[in-house]
Protein backbone atom coordinates (compact mmCIF):
# COMPACT_ATOMS: atom_id res chain seq x y z
CA UNK A 1 0.00 0.00 0.00
CA UNK A 2 1.61 3.74 -0.70
CA UNK A 3 1.78 6.49 1.55
CA UNK A 4 2.54 10.32 1.03
CA UNK A 5 3.21 13.21 3.35
CA UNK A 6 1.02 16.69 1.87
CA UNK A 7 3.88 18.87 3.08
CA UNK A 8 6.72 19.24 5.83
CA UNK A 9 7.99 21.82 8.40
CA UNK A 10 11.19 24.28 6.38
CA UNK A 11 12.60 25.62 9.83
CA UNK A 12 14.91 22.69 9.72
CA UNK A 13 15.18 20.05 13.18
CA UNK A 14 17.76 23.10 14.90
CA UNK A 15 15.57 26.18 12.81
CA UNK A 16 18.48 26.22 10.59
CA UNK A 17 16.21 28.49 8.14
CA UNK A 18 15.81 31.22 11.01
CA UNK A 19 18.88 31.70 11.33
CA UNK A 20 19.60 32.23 7.96
CA UNK A 21 17.12 34.14 7.45
CA UNK A 22 17.81 36.73 10.28
CA UNK A 23 21.51 37.00 9.02
CA UNK A 24 20.96 37.12 5.27
CA UNK A 25 18.48 40.43 6.44
CA UNK A 26 20.65 41.62 8.78
CA UNK A 27 23.29 41.79 6.35
CA UNK A 28 25.86 39.54 7.55
CA UNK A 29 25.36 36.94 5.03
CA UNK A 30 24.74 36.64 1.17
CA UNK A 31 22.06 35.25 -0.92
CA UNK A 32 24.56 32.28 -1.86
CA UNK A 33 24.78 32.03 1.95
CA UNK A 34 20.88 31.24 2.34
CA UNK A 35 20.56 28.87 -0.50
CA UNK A 36 22.95 26.84 0.82
CA UNK A 37 21.44 26.22 3.85
CA UNK A 38 17.92 26.09 2.19
CA UNK A 39 19.52 23.19 -0.28
CA UNK A 40 20.45 21.31 2.53
CA UNK A 41 17.53 21.53 4.51
CA UNK A 42 15.46 20.21 0.88
CA UNK A 43 18.01 17.37 0.44
CA UNK A 44 17.79 16.01 3.97
CA UNK A 45 13.72 16.14 4.10
CA UNK A 46 13.36 14.58 0.97
CA UNK A 47 15.93 11.53 1.86
CA UNK A 48 14.39 11.04 5.36
CA UNK A 49 10.94 10.49 3.54
CA UNK A 50 12.72 8.57 1.19
CA UNK A 51 14.35 6.58 3.50
CA UNK A 52 11.12 6.14 5.35
CA UNK A 53 9.51 4.24 2.65
CA UNK A 54 7.03 7.06 1.61
CA UNK A 55 6.03 6.54 -2.24
CA UNK A 56 4.46 10.23 -3.06
CA UNK A 57 6.75 13.06 -1.17
CA UNK A 58 5.90 16.64 -2.07
CA UNK A 59 8.78 19.27 -3.73
CA UNK A 60 7.90 23.05 -3.23
CA UNK A 61 6.54 22.96 -0.09
CA UNK A 62 9.66 24.59 0.91
CA UNK A 63 9.70 28.37 0.95
CA UNK A 64 11.39 31.34 2.38
CA UNK A 65 8.45 33.02 3.55
CA UNK A 66 5.34 31.54 2.40
CA UNK A 67 3.65 29.38 -0.67
CA UNK A 68 0.69 31.95 -1.20
CA UNK A 69 4.02 34.32 -2.06
CA UNK A 70 5.91 31.71 -4.09
CA UNK A 71 2.44 31.55 -5.92
CA UNK A 72 2.46 34.95 -6.03
CA UNK A 73 5.64 35.85 -7.57
CA UNK A 74 5.39 32.48 -9.66
CA UNK A 75 2.46 34.55 -11.81
CA UNK A 76 4.72 37.68 -11.65
CA UNK A 77 2.11 39.04 -9.75
CA UNK A 78 3.18 41.68 -7.92
CA UNK A 79 2.06 45.75 -6.83
CA UNK A 80 3.39 48.13 -8.75
CA UNK A 81 4.87 49.82 -5.83
CA UNK A 82 7.67 47.57 -5.24
CA UNK A 83 8.61 48.92 -8.98
CA UNK A 84 9.30 45.73 -10.29
CA UNK A 85 10.09 45.78 -14.05
CA UNK A 86 9.99 42.23 -15.54
CA UNK A 87 12.18 38.99 -15.21
CA UNK A 88 12.62 36.43 -12.55
CA UNK A 89 11.66 38.01 -9.50
CA UNK A 90 14.59 38.01 -7.05
CA UNK A 91 15.43 37.70 -3.04
CA UNK A 92 15.02 41.39 -2.75
CA UNK A 93 11.70 41.65 -4.51
CA UNK A 94 10.16 38.78 -2.74
CA UNK A 95 11.47 40.05 0.62
CA UNK A 96 10.10 43.44 0.17
CA UNK A 97 6.61 42.03 -0.42
CA UNK A 98 6.67 39.96 2.61
CA UNK A 99 7.99 42.62 4.69
CA UNK A 100 8.40 46.11 3.33
CA UNK A 101 11.25 47.86 2.57
CA UNK A 102 12.56 51.78 3.62
CA UNK A 103 9.73 52.86 0.87
CA UNK A 104 7.06 51.02 0.97
CA UNK A 105 5.12 48.61 2.99
CA UNK A 106 4.72 44.80 2.97
CA UNK A 107 1.31 43.25 1.42
CA UNK A 108 -1.25 42.40 3.81
CA UNK A 109 -0.34 39.84 6.08
CA UNK A 110 -3.61 36.92 7.61
CA UNK A 111 -4.10 33.63 8.99
CA UNK A 112 -4.13 30.68 6.70
CA UNK A 113 -7.94 29.29 7.79
CA UNK A 114 -7.96 28.49 11.64
CA UNK A 115 -4.22 27.73 12.11
CA UNK A 116 -1.66 29.94 13.58
CA UNK A 117 0.39 30.14 10.12
CA UNK A 118 0.15 33.13 8.50
CA UNK A 119 0.09 33.85 4.64
CA UNK A 120 0.90 37.39 2.68
CA UNK A 121 -2.32 38.00 0.81
CA UNK A 122 -2.33 38.61 -2.98
CA UNK A 123 -3.38 42.09 -4.52
CA UNK A 124 -5.07 41.73 -7.61
CA UNK A 125 -6.73 43.98 -10.17
CA UNK A 126 -8.41 44.06 -13.49
CA UNK A 127 -4.77 45.17 -14.75
CA UNK A 128 -2.89 42.18 -13.55
CA UNK A 129 -1.30 40.64 -16.24
CA UNK A 130 0.30 36.90 -15.14
CA UNK A 131 3.85 35.62 -16.41
CA UNK A 132 6.08 33.09 -15.46
CA UNK A 133 8.44 34.88 -13.14
CA UNK A 134 9.64 32.36 -10.48
CA UNK A 135 10.89 28.96 -11.68
CA UNK A 136 11.06 27.70 -8.35
CA UNK A 137 8.57 24.53 -8.15
CA UNK A 138 10.22 23.12 -11.60
CA UNK A 139 14.05 24.14 -10.05
CA UNK A 140 13.20 22.33 -6.87
CA UNK A 141 11.20 19.42 -8.89
CA UNK A 142 14.68 18.90 -10.65
CA UNK A 143 16.69 19.54 -7.47
CA UNK A 144 15.45 16.38 -6.47
CA UNK A 145 14.99 14.35 -9.13
CA UNK A 146 19.11 15.20 -9.12
CA UNK A 147 19.02 13.18 -5.69
CA UNK A 148 17.58 10.06 -7.00
CA UNK A 149 14.29 11.20 -5.45
CA UNK A 150 10.78 11.22 -7.70
CA UNK A 151 8.59 14.08 -6.20
CA UNK A 152 5.51 15.79 -6.50
CA UNK A 153 5.38 19.07 -7.14
CA UNK A 154 2.97 21.10 -4.78
CA UNK A 155 1.20 24.50 -6.05
CA UNK A 156 -1.41 26.34 -4.58
CA UNK A 157 -4.40 25.63 -6.30
CA UNK A 158 -5.43 28.23 -8.99
CA UNK A 159 -8.81 28.86 -7.50
CA UNK A 160 -7.92 28.88 -3.95
CA UNK A 161 -4.99 31.53 -4.18
CA UNK A 162 -7.46 33.51 -6.06
CA UNK A 163 -10.72 33.13 -3.69
CA UNK A 164 -7.90 34.18 -0.73
CA UNK A 165 -6.11 37.12 -2.75
CA UNK A 166 -7.76 40.91 -2.13
CA UNK A 167 -8.99 43.88 -4.69
CA UNK A 168 -5.92 45.96 -5.19
CA UNK A 169 -6.13 49.53 -3.87
CA UNK A 170 -8.57 51.76 -5.58
CA UNK A 171 -10.32 48.49 -7.78
CA UNK A 172 -14.02 48.72 -7.64
CA UNK A 173 -15.37 46.19 -4.84
CA UNK A 174 -17.45 44.31 -7.64
CA UNK A 175 -14.22 42.85 -9.56
CA UNK A 176 -13.70 39.72 -8.65
CA UNK A 177 -10.80 37.83 -9.02
CA UNK A 178 -11.90 34.75 -10.19
CA UNK A 179 -11.82 36.87 -13.49
CA UNK A 180 -8.07 36.05 -14.28
CA UNK A 181 -8.20 32.28 -14.22
CA UNK A 182 -6.37 31.26 -16.92
CA UNK A 183 -3.83 28.52 -17.52
CA UNK A 184 -0.51 27.75 -15.62
CA UNK A 185 2.71 27.68 -17.53
CA UNK A 186 4.24 25.95 -15.15
CA UNK A 187 2.20 22.69 -14.90
CA UNK A 188 3.48 22.30 -18.80
CA UNK A 189 7.29 22.33 -17.77
CA UNK A 190 6.73 20.12 -14.75
CA UNK A 191 5.09 17.70 -17.40
CA UNK A 192 7.82 18.11 -19.60
CA UNK A 193 10.48 17.45 -16.66
CA UNK A 194 8.78 13.93 -16.13
CA UNK A 195 6.78 14.85 -13.17
CA UNK A 196 3.85 12.37 -13.33
CA UNK A 197 1.67 13.62 -10.55
CA UNK A 198 0.89 16.90 -9.55
CA UNK A 199 -0.67 18.24 -6.31
CA UNK A 200 -2.54 21.23 -5.89
CA UNK A 201 -3.48 22.48 -2.74
CA UNK A 202 -7.32 24.04 -2.77
CA UNK A 203 -8.34 24.51 1.22
CA UNK A 204 -11.16 27.31 -0.07
CA UNK A 205 -13.20 24.31 -1.37
CA UNK A 206 -14.05 23.63 2.42
CA UNK A 207 -15.66 27.05 2.55
CA UNK A 208 -19.35 28.05 1.72
CA UNK A 209 -18.87 28.43 -2.23
CA UNK A 210 -21.67 30.27 -4.15
CA UNK A 211 -22.24 28.39 -7.23
CA UNK A 212 -20.16 30.86 -9.62
CA UNK A 213 -16.99 29.86 -7.52
CA UNK A 214 -17.98 26.00 -7.81
CA UNK A 215 -18.38 26.47 -11.25
CA UNK A 216 -14.96 28.03 -11.82
CA UNK A 217 -13.65 25.27 -9.42
CA UNK A 218 -14.87 22.71 -12.06
CA UNK A 219 -13.82 24.43 -15.33
CA UNK A 220 -10.49 25.05 -13.56
CA UNK A 221 -9.77 21.28 -13.40
CA UNK A 222 -11.42 20.62 -16.81
CA UNK A 223 -8.95 22.31 -18.26
CA UNK A 224 -5.96 20.51 -16.38
CA UNK A 225 -7.47 17.17 -17.58
CA UNK A 226 -8.28 17.80 -20.89
CA UNK A 227 -4.81 19.73 -21.92
CA UNK A 228 -2.52 17.80 -19.69
CA UNK A 229 -3.57 14.01 -20.19
CA UNK A 230 -1.22 11.42 -18.31
CA UNK A 231 -0.35 14.11 -15.97
CA UNK A 232 -1.88 12.65 -12.78
CA UNK A 233 -3.65 15.62 -10.58
CA UNK A 234 -4.39 15.24 -6.98
CA UNK A 235 -6.43 17.76 -5.23
CA UNK A 236 -5.75 18.32 -1.37
CA UNK A 237 -8.31 19.54 0.74
CA UNK A 238 -8.20 19.64 4.70
CA UNK A 239 -9.34 21.31 7.88
CA UNK A 240 -13.06 20.22 7.09
CA UNK A 241 -15.64 18.73 4.99
CA UNK A 242 -15.90 18.91 1.14
CA UNK A 243 -17.61 17.44 -1.87
CA UNK A 244 -16.31 14.99 -4.38
CA UNK A 245 -15.26 16.46 -7.40
CA UNK A 246 -13.99 15.00 -10.82
CA UNK A 247 -9.58 14.49 -10.60
CA UNK A 248 -7.66 11.77 -10.44
CA UNK A 249 -7.61 11.47 -6.85
CA UNK A 250 -8.74 13.09 -3.95
CA UNK A 251 -6.71 14.12 -0.59
CA UNK A 252 -8.83 14.61 2.41
CA UNK A 253 -8.59 15.38 5.97
CA UNK A 254 -10.13 12.52 8.10
CA UNK A 255 -9.35 14.20 11.32
CA UNK A 256 -10.98 17.57 10.84
CA UNK A 257 -13.27 16.60 8.17
CA UNK A 258 -15.60 14.59 10.78
CA UNK A 259 -18.19 13.85 7.71
CA UNK A 260 -15.67 13.24 4.69
CA UNK A 261 -15.35 9.33 5.88
CA UNK A 262 -19.32 9.54 5.58
CA UNK A 263 -19.25 10.99 2.15
CA UNK A 264 -16.66 8.59 0.96
CA UNK A 265 -17.95 5.54 1.89
CA UNK A 266 -21.39 5.99 0.59
CA UNK A 267 -19.69 6.41 -2.99
CA UNK A 268 -16.55 6.98 -4.23
CA UNK A 269 -15.95 7.16 -8.01
CA UNK A 270 -14.65 3.92 -9.62
CA UNK A 271 -11.04 4.15 -10.43
CA UNK A 272 -10.10 7.15 -8.92
CA UNK A 273 -7.19 7.16 -5.73
CA UNK A 274 -8.23 8.45 -1.77
CA UNK A 275 -5.34 9.77 -0.44
CA UNK A 276 -6.42 9.37 3.41
CA UNK A 277 -5.60 11.97 5.45
CA UNK A 278 -6.02 9.79 8.82
CA UNK A 279 -2.40 10.84 10.77
CA UNK A 280 -3.38 14.46 12.57
CA UNK A 281 -0.84 17.05 11.10
CA UNK A 282 -2.02 19.17 13.35
CA UNK A 283 -0.90 18.05 16.89
CA UNK A 284 1.99 16.64 18.66
CA UNK A 285 1.00 13.54 19.70
CA UNK A 286 1.30 9.92 18.71
CA UNK A 287 -1.07 8.57 16.83
CA UNK A 288 -3.41 6.05 17.63
CA UNK A 289 -1.92 3.31 14.53
CA UNK A 290 -4.77 0.69 15.52
CA UNK A 291 -7.67 3.48 15.29
CA UNK A 292 -6.34 4.71 12.25
CA UNK A 293 -5.58 1.55 10.77
CA UNK A 294 -9.92 1.00 11.22
CA UNK A 295 -10.65 3.72 9.32
CA UNK A 296 -8.14 2.61 6.75
CA UNK A 297 -9.50 -1.02 6.32
CA UNK A 298 -13.26 0.41 6.07
CA UNK A 299 -12.11 3.01 2.99
CA UNK A 300 -10.08 -0.19 1.58
CA UNK A 301 -13.27 -1.89 1.36
CA UNK A 302 -15.12 0.94 -0.76
CA UNK A 303 -11.47 2.30 -2.59
CA UNK A 304 -9.31 -1.19 -3.03
CA UNK A 305 -5.64 -0.65 -4.44
CA UNK A 306 -6.20 2.92 -5.22
CA UNK A 307 -5.70 4.06 -1.41
CA UNK A 308 -3.22 5.81 -0.02
CA UNK A 309 -2.02 6.61 3.48
CA UNK A 310 -1.42 9.53 3.70
CA UNK A 311 -1.47 12.84 6.73
CA UNK A 312 -4.84 14.73 7.25
CA UNK A 313 -2.46 18.44 6.37
CA UNK A 314 0.87 19.68 5.77
CA UNK A 315 3.33 18.63 8.77
CA UNK A 316 4.70 22.21 9.08
CA UNK A 317 1.65 22.62 11.43
CA UNK A 318 3.56 20.65 14.28
CA UNK A 319 7.33 20.42 15.24
CA UNK A 320 10.18 18.97 13.10
CA UNK A 321 11.75 16.08 14.92
CA UNK A 322 11.34 14.52 18.96
CA UNK A 323 15.58 13.38 18.22
CA UNK A 324 16.02 17.04 19.36
CA UNK A 325 14.28 17.10 22.61
CA UNK A 326 16.67 15.90 24.98
CA UNK A 327 14.89 17.38 28.09
CA UNK A 328 11.99 14.78 27.67
CA UNK A 329 11.81 12.49 30.02
CA UNK A 330 11.43 8.78 27.80
CA UNK A 331 7.74 8.55 29.33
CA UNK A 332 6.34 11.74 28.11
CA UNK A 333 8.92 11.52 25.12
CA UNK A 334 6.90 8.38 23.81
CA UNK A 335 3.45 9.83 23.39
CA UNK A 336 4.43 12.41 21.19
CA UNK A 337 5.30 12.40 17.42
CA UNK A 338 6.61 15.48 15.35
CA UNK A 339 6.88 15.42 11.76
CA UNK A 340 10.19 13.22 11.52
CA UNK A 341 7.86 10.26 13.55
CA UNK A 342 4.78 11.20 11.87
CA UNK A 343 6.45 10.33 8.44
CA UNK A 344 7.45 6.48 10.12
CA UNK A 345 3.59 6.67 11.32
CA UNK A 346 1.77 7.18 7.89
CA UNK A 347 4.18 4.31 6.20
CA UNK A 348 3.78 1.95 9.37
CA UNK A 349 -0.09 2.44 8.54
CA UNK A 350 0.67 1.75 4.48
CA UNK A 351 2.93 -1.50 5.89
CA UNK A 352 0.14 -3.12 7.71
CA UNK A 353 -2.65 -2.50 5.74
CA UNK A 354 -0.17 -4.43 3.28
CA UNK A 355 -0.48 -7.12 6.05
CA UNK A 356 2.94 -5.91 7.99
CA UNK A 357 1.70 -4.57 11.42
CA UNK A 358 3.73 -3.63 14.08
CA UNK A 359 1.80 -1.41 16.51
CA UNK A 360 3.40 -2.45 19.54
CA UNK A 361 5.39 0.02 20.64
CA UNK A 362 2.89 2.34 20.19
CA UNK A 363 -0.08 0.91 22.12
CA UNK A 364 2.51 0.60 24.74
CA UNK A 365 3.04 4.10 24.50
CA UNK A 366 -0.92 5.31 24.07
CA UNK A 367 -1.83 3.02 27.32
CA UNK A 368 1.09 4.53 29.31
CA UNK A 369 -0.57 8.03 28.12
CA UNK A 370 -4.10 7.17 29.69
CA UNK A 371 -3.28 5.51 32.73
CA UNK A 372 -0.51 8.08 33.90
CA UNK A 373 -1.15 10.22 36.83
CA UNK A 374 0.45 13.05 34.83
CA UNK A 375 -2.92 12.70 32.36
CA UNK A 376 -5.50 11.75 34.88
CA UNK A 377 -5.08 13.03 38.81
CA UNK A 378 -8.36 11.88 40.90
CA UNK A 379 -7.31 14.53 43.18
CA UNK A 380 -7.50 17.20 40.56
CA UNK A 381 -10.96 16.06 39.70
CA UNK A 382 -12.46 15.72 43.06
CA UNK A 383 -11.90 18.76 43.88
CA UNK A 384 -13.30 20.13 40.61
CA UNK A 385 -16.20 18.35 41.09
CA UNK A 386 -19.22 20.37 42.00
CA UNK A 387 -22.94 18.27 42.72
CA UNK A 388 -25.77 19.16 39.83
CA UNK A 389 -28.14 21.32 41.11
CA UNK A 390 -25.54 23.51 42.84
Amino acid sequence: MASHIVGYPRMGPKRELKFALESFWDGKSSAEDLEKVATDLRASIWKQMADAGIKYIPSNTFSYYDQVLDTTAMLGAVPDRYSWTGGEINLSTYFSMARGNATVPAMEMTKWFDTNYHFIVPELAPSTKFSYSSHKAINEYKEAKALGVDTVPVLVGPVSYLLLSKAAKGVEKSFSPLSLLSSMEVIAELKAAGASWIQFDEPTLVKDLESHQLSAFSAAYAELESALSGLNVLVETYFADVPLSSVTAYGFDLERGTKTLELVKSGFPAGKYLFAGVVDGRNIWADDLAASLATLQSLEAVVGKELVVSTSCSLMHTAVDLVNETKLDDEIKSWLAFAAQKVVEVNALAKALAGQKDFAANAAALASRRSSPRVTNEEVQKAGYCPQGL
